[in-house]
């Protein structure tokens, strides 16, 4: 769900925030709850993290870095344009997606993320854009999509348009769908014929 933490108590820490945030939601969750879930003391918890906002900011880290490295796997496939966008935009939402779409305190995580980890988000979907603008120039330059206009203005369009498909699904069925027909019309929209 998120990428691998170096420090495995950083990890169990992330691991069990994640967990226990999906069952109780961001604001009945306490350190003590976190520290529980990861086999550790408040105390040692505090070591590591200096409140539950930090912790929610280390997953929203996470998220981003596994995002990153998936999304540049699907579109180096050798998939068809549209076959690889979908994989792509599947692997930007990753299975916290899914885990948020399906947990009862969804729209709360969705709207912690902003107030806790807003920074780290912003960053994330600034490196989103970079990794899909450096795969369009290169898909332009071998002569493989036609961009309608600069690569990163439309690396910023599909950040932004998953964003969206994100805050209106009200299920996680109606997330994929989205993101299926999004991959389905840009991939279209881009083909160099």
């Amino acid at each position: 769900m998120i990428k691998a933490s170096k420090d495995p108590k950083q990890q169990a820490i992330l691991e069990s925030a994640w967990a226990v945030f999906s069952t109780y939601g961001f604001r009945k969750t306490s350190m003590d709850d976190i520290a529980r879930g990861a086999g550790m003391s408040r105390p040692a918890l505090y070591l590591h993290y200096r409140n539950k906002e930090a912790i929610f900011a280390g997953l929203v880290e996470g998220h981003y870095g596994l995002a990153l490295e998936t999304v540049a796997e699907a579109l180096a496939s050798e998939a068809n344009l549209s076959e690889r966008l979908h994989a792509a935009f599947e692997a930007q939402g990753g299975p916290a997606m899914k885990a948020m779409m399906d947990s009862p305190h969804g729209l709360e995580l969705f709207e912690a993320g902003m107030s806790a980890a807003g920074e780290e988000i912003a960053a994330g979907e600034k490196a989103l854009q970079g990794v899909y603008a450096d795969w369009l120039s290169k898909e332009a330059a071998d002569g493989r999509v036609a961009l309608p206009g600069e690569a990163t203005e439309i690396a910023r369009v599909f950040c932004s348009t998953m964003k969206g498909i994100k805050h209106t699904s009200h299920d996680y069925s109606s997330y994929a769908s989205g993101v299926a027909q999004l991959a389905a019309l840009f991939g279209a929209a881009l083909r160099a014929d």
